[in-house]
């Protein structure tokens, strides 16, 4: 039997639940960026000509895609600008992964791997290893989800 308590109840708590909720067609930004620039920080030019994460510098900073990307030198930031999607991180910079798996989640700089060209970062470096068990099955799946995985 439904009474007055339950609809009153009722009328309140919905609106609230509803407020709490995340919006179903919210969608991620196109690249992962942790407020201040895409990888943390770290030189997407550096993985390929350096083979390691270098922290840039808000000195050589630019603006691609609606995202700031952070460089170790104007030589850098130079090169990236001229074909960024060479240098960009796939997926968005998100964890590849995380992407294979059908969701996004942050990277750090020293979770990376290039294969075929291609930058791949990862959560961690825990993750990494998982996700180096099957680089090729990983990418497929991760290209297969990408970008649905953003809505």
């Amino acid at each position: 039997m439904l009474t007055r308590r339950f609809f009153l109840t009722a009328t309140v708590a919905a609106p609230m639940a509803a407020a709490f909720a995340a919006p179903v067609t919210a969608q991620e930004p196109a690249f992962y960026s942790d407020g201040t620039a895409a990888i943390r920080g770290a030189d997407p030019v550096a993985y390929f000509t350096q083979g390691r994460p270098v922290i840039g510098s808000e000195e050589f900073a630019a603006r691609w895609n609606d995202t700031t990307w952070h460089f170790a030198s104007a030589e850098n930031r130079d090169t990236f600008l001229a074909d960024p999607e060479a240098f960009a991180p796939q997926y968005g910079g998100y964890c590849a992964w995380a992407v294979s798996q059908g969701y996004t989640a942050s990277v750090v700089p020293e979770a990376w791997e290039i294969v075929d060209g291609k930058l791949y970062l990862n959560y961690s470096p825990r993750i990494q290893r998982r996700w180096a068990r099957d680089i090729p099955g990983n990418i497929a799946a991760g290209d297969a989800n990408w970008p649905q995985v953003l809505n």
